[in-house]
């Protein structure tokens, strides 16, 4: 389980000063401007939940990942990962969590992958048992096998964060905090990079922390979405609750085999909703408001002027969803 409690990181910068003699008098006297990053944020994660902390560059979701982590020291507030605080039990809280930044890497530098896993091997007491496992999972979905053998200086960027992903998880961590994953990826290695992350939390119960500007990553991953503006959480939901609550349009995708004469004059008297003909003709897309039509009425209509060979309920996206919050102000739960 993770806590926050009034979790609160302020840091001070200087306060730059024009030409040679402002430089001078800022050496000397050093002027500081107070930054507040993180602004009493409160949140609570159950063990096995797969959380999204999101928000605009600079909202402070870094800052707070590396709070969680132990990285950093918190200004004021209270951490709590698994009942201890990560700064007082540094050894033991990194035995428990794995962590992955996007822009760093836990690797070795100048040795093959293979003999940085071996070390992590030992460095976490990793038993020969649970080390075979892994990598078999690692193998399987990310084809370790063809690139072990090389240094991780010699790499490719997708190569490294696929590295990086497994020697976060070779111990068997209860909580992985993951800081921009997937970024810089090509599309296949990202979907890679989920279909693990998907599989360790639904199989093992790990709780995942989840920081990216991809929202495939939070819709394919995260069940709750926190949101984090200015160092303030404005919103912290589930999904589901979510796209109820900012009452998104739905979508419907229809396949006709035939049609007849007043179909498209049907679909226009039809209030709230948008429709689209692909060029095909048979492929008619309707957008409507679920409070004002069900999907369900929609083929029926459409049913009377045309044969419908096939339908898709199309979901509302997590981006239309962050859309709303935004332009909404956001919203303390």
């Amino acid at each position: 389980m993770i806590e926050a409690k009034e979790l609160t990181k302020e840091f001070l910068i200087p306060v730059k000063q024009p030409g040679m003699r402002g430089a001078i008098r800022q050496l000397i006297h050093g002027e500081y401007q107070r930054k507040v990053a993180v602004d009493h944020v409160n949140f609570k994660v159950e063990q096995g939940e797969a959380v999204a902390y999101i928000g605009p560059n600079g909202a402070g979701k870094s800052t707070t990942i590396k709070m969680l982590t132990g990285i950093l020291k918190p200004s004021s507030g209270e951490i709590l990962i698994n009942g201890r605080d990560p700064q007082k039990n540094r050894i033991q809280n990194a035995k428990n969590i794995g962590v992955v930044f996007g822009q760093r890497s836990q690797l070795w530098w100048d040795i093959p992958v293979e003999e940085s896993f071996l070390l992590l091997k030992n460095i976490y007491e990793i038993s020969d048992k649970v080390y075979r496992e892994n990598l078999k999972l690692f193998n399987d979905i990310f084809g370790l096998q063809e690139f072990v053998g090389r240094t991780a200086r010699k790499l490719s960027l997708g190569q490294r964060m696929k590295a990086d992903l497994a020697a976060a998880l070779l111990h068997n961590p209860s909580i992985v905090f993951l800081d921009e994953p997937t970024i810089g990826l090509d599309i296949g290695t990202k979907e890679a990079m989920r279909e693990l992350i998907q599989r360790i939390n639904r199989e093992r119960g790990v709780t995942i922390i989840l920081t990216s500007h991809d929202l495939k990553d939070v819709e394919n991953i995260c069940q709750r979405i926190i949101v984090i503006d200015d160092g303030r959480v404005v919103c912290d939901k589930g999904i589901h609750s979510l796209a109820k609550e900012y009452s998104m349009d739905r979508g419907l995708l229809l396949t006709l085999s035939e049609t007849q004469q007043g179909l498209l004059e049907k679909v226009r008297s039809l209030d709230g909703i948008s429709y689209a003909v692909m060029e095909d003709a048979y492929t008619l897309e309707i957008d409507f408001q679920p409070e004002q039509h069900t999907a369900f009425e929609l083929v029926k209509e459409v049913g009377q002027y045309a044969q419908i060979q096939d339908f898709k309920l199309k979901e509302p996206s997590i981006e239309r969803m962050i859309e709303k919050i935004y332009l909404a102000g956001g919203e303390n739960v």
